[in-house]
């Protein structure tokens, strides 16, 4: 297991790790909020883009298969079961990769990410759970070929997938396999504590979080206590206006769509969501076989309320207004009634998807309106369109600004 000095961060970025590498100007065409080309890199990725009509591909991108998947055996200390961990593990053992470029908590915050090349399959413990921060993880792929590693995987978050994708040909690896995660919103370490310490009066206690799909966060103690928090009763309201960065509330790729294998939990109802987008990830399944449950995939319920109610937010937030905020004797109410009623499977992950859309819409238009042309994909606006908001006049690529 190998790890690198990290450098100064150099500007106002997610901090993939482009501007880390020996030629940070790559930033130009590598980062995902300058001007991303999805179509291009789902047919270079994939084989094709994905369909926009008449299909699920305009929510989930291009993919062959998915399925609410588990390991029979859980790996203790992983979040959930651990399926990103074992596959690496395999991986490695295998020998099939020489390398995998993953994280690892830091020696002194388990919530901090560390970015990481790991050689051997035993190393992998160190690399289970959650974390939350910034990791520049796209400089190790470089620190990787200069170590002479030939076929490596990495596991990544969207805005570090898409600038890998945009070195990958230029880095040359005989194999890279990459294995994404989806990213709803990402922060500094040091507000996540913030976050943690108004869920606890014992924050540095907690051992493990995990947002569920059945609107509930699970927490857990080092004791050894266990707490579940329906989403309805999470004091977000109370986090400062800039916990999460402009970057994350502009993301057009919060389902990893250019990672060969897909492994989050938002459509998993009760278990994880794996997402197989290409042959490549197809084998990577294959490597877990005799290990996975492999589930159909479920929906219940009406995703249009819920995402009404978060748009309504989403223009009073964006726009410096005080949200809306439910009196605490509906919450108890709601927070009942969500799990039972409320959009489940995969129209639970519709509705998240299509929040996304239409927050990185609006706080473009507040914050960055010369950016959208460039920024926002179509298959954003077709996700976008069934809520009234629609490109107007300079916000699609081919318009040009009134005189």
């Amino acid at each position: 297991m190998e790890s690198i000095e990290i450098v100064p961060f150099r500007d106002l970025c997610t901090d993939c790790g482009v501007s880390r590498t020996s030629k940070p100007k790559r930033c130009a065409t590598a980062c995902q909020f300058i001007q991303p080309n999805y179509p291009k890199f789902e047919a270079l990725v994939h084989g094709r883009e994905r369909t926009l009509n008449h299909s699920d591909e305009v929510f989930f991108g291009t993919y062959l298969e998915m399925f609410r998947a588990r390991l029979k055996v859980p790996l203790k200390g992983a979040q959930w079961t651990g399926i990103i961990t074992r596959l690496c593990e395999v991986l490695l053992e295998k020998g099939i990769v020489d390398a995998v470029i993953t994280m690892r908590s830091d020696v002194n915050d388990r919530w901090k990410p560390e970015p990481v090349i790991v050689t051997r399959s035993m190393d992998m413990s160190e690399c289970r759970g959650m974390k939350m921060g910034y990791a520049p993880i796209v400089q190790y792929l470089e620190q990787a070929k200069d170590l002479g590693y030939k076929k490596v995987a990495m596991v990544g978050i969207p805005c570090q997938v898409y600038a890998a994708r945009s070195l990958e040909n230029e880095l040359g690896f005989e194999k890279l396999f990459i294995i994404g995660s989806p990213c709803s919103d990402n922060t500094t370490t040091e507000k996540f504590h913030q976050f943690l310490g108004l869920l606890s009066s014992e924050p540095e206690t907690i051992s493990y979080l995990e947002f569920r799909a059945d609107y509930h966060v699970e927490i857990r103690f080092e004791n050894g206590q266990k707490q579940e928090i329906p989403f309805l009763k999470l004091p977000l309201s109370d986090l400062p206006a800039d916990f999460f960065p402009t970057t994350c509330k502009t993301c057009v790729d919060y389902v990893n769509s250019l990672s060969d294998i897909t492994v989050g939990y938002m459509a998993g109802t009760g278990e994880q969501w794996l997402i197989i987008r290409n042959e490549k990830g197809k084998g990577l399944a294959s490597m877990l076989a005799g290990e996975l449950v492999l589930e159909p995939l479920s929906s219940a319920g009406n995703r249009f309320s819920a995402v009404k109610g978060f748009m309504r937010n989403v223009e009073l937030a964006a726009g410096g207004l005080p949200l809306q905020r439910m009196p605490n004797f509906l919450r108890g109410i709601f927070a009942w009634v969500m799990p039972r009623f409320g959009p489940r499977g995969l129209e639970f992950a519709k509705a998240r998807i299509e929040m996304k859309a239409i927050e990185s819409i609006i706080h473009l238009r507040n914050t960055a309106p010369h950016k959208i042309k460039n920024m926002v994909p179509d298959y954003l606006w077709s996700l976008a369109k069934k809520y009234d908001l629609e490109p107007q006049g300079n916000e699609v690529k081919g318009s040009r600004e009134s005189t």
